[in-house]
């Protein structure tokens, strides 16, 4: 099965300030969903229709700075922004080999967690790289396993309608997500950018 979104990456400085902007985006309060011990991040989810999802994402003042680069260049962010994509496989290890195969390696393939503040410990597989290429536009790949989507029991901010990505150089990032074999439309554009069009309740938004 070919890897297809499974949620939008929205990166913030702080977590506060991303909910409020997502909240004022969406008219939909995003839920918390927990750190991500190790990582040094935290982050809260709102809905985007069935398996689908945005994760909002920041540093965790709570946790001691990593030995690694935190994902989605959280380290640096300044402002609010659309930072990545994740995408989704049932086969994560059978993706990742036949990637580095095909000439691009999607990196180390690493088991996750993180406790929702309920006390539930959610659980996933990813194949995520320190340095990722792309400028967010090469999403990291995920594996839920038998863990329920948390797409599931979410707040939903609105449908999920399309995704698309701008670059300078158009078709470096087609050449690395063919071995991937992801799915993404990407045009010549004056800087590195991932547009989400999302229809809410007020109208269809674009999400940069």
């Amino acid at each position: 099965m070919k890897p297809e979104l499974d949620h939008l990456a929205y990166a913030a400085p702080d977590l506060d300030t991303g909910m409020k902007t997502i909240e004022k985006l969406l008219g939909v309060a995003p839920v918390r969903g927990g750190q991500h011990q190790g990582l040094g991040t935290h982050n809260a989810l709102i809905g985007l229709g069935t398996g689908v999802y945005l994760e909002i994402i920041a540093p965790d003042p709570e946790q001691p700075t990593p030995t690694r680069p935190r994902p989605f260049g959280v380290d640096s962010v300044q402002e609010p922004h659309l930072a990545s994509w994740i995408a989704r496989t049932s086969e994560l290890y059978e993706i990742v080999e036949s990637s580095r195969a095909s000439g691009y390696d999607p990196g180390e393939i690493r088991s996750l967690s993180r406790r929702r503040p309920d006390g539930t410990l959610v659980r996933w597989t990813m194949a995520i790289r320190d340095d990722p290429p792309g400028d967010g536009l090469v999403p990291p790949l995920i594996d839920w396993g038998d863990t329920p989507h948390p797409s599931a029991d979410l707040p939903q901010g609105g449908m999920f309608v399309g995704l698309r990505g701008e670059h300078p150089l158009p078709d470096d990032i087609r050449q690395i997500l063919r071995p991937l074999q992801v799915d993404l439309d990407v045009s010549a554009g004056p800087a590195p950018m991932l547009i989400a069009t999302i229809e809410t309740a007020q109208g269809p938004i674009e999400l940069r």
